[in-house]
């Protein structure tokens, strides 16, 4: 049995435009199926996230993923089969996350203070997966075969 292991390359240094807005926390790219494809925080943040580890921002990551698929489900069951999902809001009591499809097979979250200005970071985004979509697709990987 042969094969290959090869890293996926982290596009963490995309986010550094929406990090940089006021009251955005973190940003996260993911693969469709969960794969954390980079990730970024602001700097000098306070509270219990200050920056988001690997294994935080995997956490992430999956989760993102299971919201996309339920709700992908709720838009076909309410608007058909080839109704599909856009973008998500989460509001909780300490801010919002944000997540927006983001080319072949990828998706952007943001996460932001309670202050942020919401319509501007869902604009950014999608002027930041127009801007660099190419960059954010994940290509689906070749399946594996077993030897006969």
């Amino acid at each position: 049995m042969t094969g290959t292991l090869s890293t996926l390359p982290d596009l963490g240094w995309l986010l550094r435009p929406l990090i940089e807005i006021s009251d955005v926390r973190h940003a996260v790219v993911v693969s469709e199926d969960g794969l954390r494809l980079g990730h970024a925080s602001a700097k000098n943040l306070s509270g219990p996230v200050p920056s988001l580890s690997v294994g935080e921002a995997e956490a992430l990551s999956a989760a993102c993923a299971a919201m996309n698929m339920t709700s992908r489900s709720t838009t076909s069951l309410l608007f058909g089969a080839g109704a599909g999902v856009r973008q998500l809001m989460l509001e909780s009591e300490h801010g919002f996350v944000l997540f927006t499809h983001a080319g072949v097979g990828a998706h952007l979250g943001v996460a932001t203070g309670t202050e942020a200005d919401i319509g501007l970071v869902a604009q950014q985004m999608q002027l930041l997966v127009v801007k660099i979509g190419a960059h954010l697709s994940s290509q689906p990987r070749d399946p594996v075969s077993n030897p006969s």
